[in-house]
């Protein structure tokens, strides 16, 4: 990238940090959930509102992080073509978006918890058909959506990197391969089937290599 060295540190760093935020968000999310029924979630989460804000503080700055490091592929793959490049950003927008929306379930999961467990932990209340719906439709189903949308932009982005050759071929077409995979588990899963979250692990290599090599 001879004559956008800078742009490609930051396209670097952009993947990094990305998979960072990623991690601490997912991993600090699921520590203060912790495992089990609804019930039982509700009041976990509630002795540990500190983990799950950190959480949330860590998924919006993954957020942010999915708009700098979609722009900055704009910026670098435009000139493959303009119109993939910008179908791309717009479904990465779009995983942002959602990934938003999961830190506003995550945000009402933690205070649903502590109005479960001041009010004696009812059974079948309404508070567990609302923590349920927190879960497993907005946060659970939003996970989902975004992978989806992220997938659908990778596949676009990783394209024109295996194009333009800016980084090895065999990288790029690893990224596509798991990309494809990402959305074979996606359309899975949209469709009432549980895949879970083996299906997405493939990307994280190629994001780290990707995001090394260009830094």
């Amino acid at each position: 990238m001879d004559s956008n060295d800078t742009t490609g540190r930051y396209l670097g760093a952009a993947f990094l940090g990305v998979i960072a935020t990623s991690l601490v968000s997912g991993v600090a999310a699921s520590a203060a959930l912790g495992s089990g029924s609804v019930p039982d979630m509700l009041a976990h989460v509630s002795t540990d509102t500190g983990t799950m804000r950190i959480a949330i503080l860590a998924g919006m700055a993954n957020a942010v992080g999915i708009l700098v490091l979609a722009t900055l592929l704009y910026a670098t793959l435009k000139t493959e073509s303009r119109t993939i490049a910008l179908i791309a950003v717009l479904c990465w927008v779009g995983e942002s978006m959602f990934y938003g929306l999961n830190q506003i379930a995550s945000a009402g999961l933690m205070r649903l918890g502590a109005d479960f467990v001041a009010a004696g932990s009812p059974a079948d209340s309404t508070y567990q058909a609302l923590g349920a719906f927190l879960y497993r439709d907005v946060f659970g189903l939003g996970g989902t959506i975004l992978m989806f949308f992220y997938c659908a932009g990778g596949l676009l982005f990783y394209t024109l990197f295996f194009r333009s050759r800016l980084i090895p071929r065999w990288l790029s077409g690893y990224g596509i391969a798991a990309v494809l995979l990402g959305l074979a588990a996606g359309s899975i899963e949209l469709l009432g089937n549980h895949i879970g979250t083996a299906a997405y692990i493939a990307i994280f290599p190629f994001e780290l290599a990707t995001g090394t090599l260009l830094l």
